[in-house]
């Protein structure tokens, strides 16, 4: 996994587009109206929210941190602005037919969030313990 992460990491300019895609595609499938569909939170809207949140986190984090592991600053700066994406997708949802905002899917999407950051810390950890040990 260490090595597909270095990878992205290297090629910078496909990490930045893979999250650019993920975004678009967060954009596109909130536009989506639906017509007498009665809301509800079920376990493939939460199964969506975390991943395709995950998803961006994780992409955006390669794009921003680069494997830098001393770029904490950078690791919130990919949370806030994550998070950020999070509450205007909801907001955008609000005017989209048939659509609903919702503090639950921001809560979702937030901790997708969270874990993409803590797998690609503990992915720098281990990739600096290993450098480390050699």
């Amino acid at each position: 996994m260490n090595k597909a992460i270095m990878w992205f990491e290297k090629h910078e300019k496909l990490s930045v587009l893979i999250t650019l895609l993920i975004a678009a595609a967060i954009f596109f499938i909130s536009s989506i109206s639906f017509d007498n569909v009665k809301y509800s939170i079920g376990p493939l809207s939460i199964i969506y929210h975390f991943s395709a949140f995950f998803m961006l986190a994780f992409f955006l984090s390669i794009s921003l941190v680069k494997g830098k592991n001393k770029n904490a600053k950078l690791l919130v700066v990919t949370f806030l602005l994550a998070v950020a994406y999070g509450v205007l997708d909801e907001i955008h949802q609000y005017f989209v037919p048939g659509r609903y905002s919702d503090l639950f899917d921001v809560g979702i999407n937030s901790l997708g969030i969270l874990y993409a950051l803590m797998a690609y810390m503990i992915s720098l950890k281990v990739r600096n313990r290993k450098s480390s040990n050699f």
